[in-house]
């Protein structure tokens, strides 16, 4: 337990940072998972769009340090691929 004021503001400071991390996280999964899910279903079209509204998302979370720049790189590659490999 904290016991003095910097320690008190670093917890709140780091309660907030895990709140805003954790949402931008699951929520760049979920964009995953929905591009994989249209790529199960064979539908190419639903599969691009889902793609075009991952991406943006993906890079921002690498921007805001949530994950590395190459882990998003790594996803938005592979994902791509896994589109590209519906035409």
């Amino acid at each position: 337990m904290a016991n003095h004021k910097s320690a008190i503001k670093r917890n709140k400071q780091n309660a907030v940072r895990n709140a805003r991390n954790t949402h931008i996280r699951s929520t760049m999964r979920t964009f995953v998972k929905q591009v994989r899910e249209a790529v199960a279903t064979g539908d190419s079209s639903a599969a691009q769009d889902a793609l075009q509204r991952a991406i943006p998302f993906i890079d921002k979370a690498a921007t805001k340090g949530v994950i590395h720049k190459a882990t998003a790189s790594r996803k938005i590659s592979r994902l791509s691929k896994l589109v590209g490999s519906l035409q």
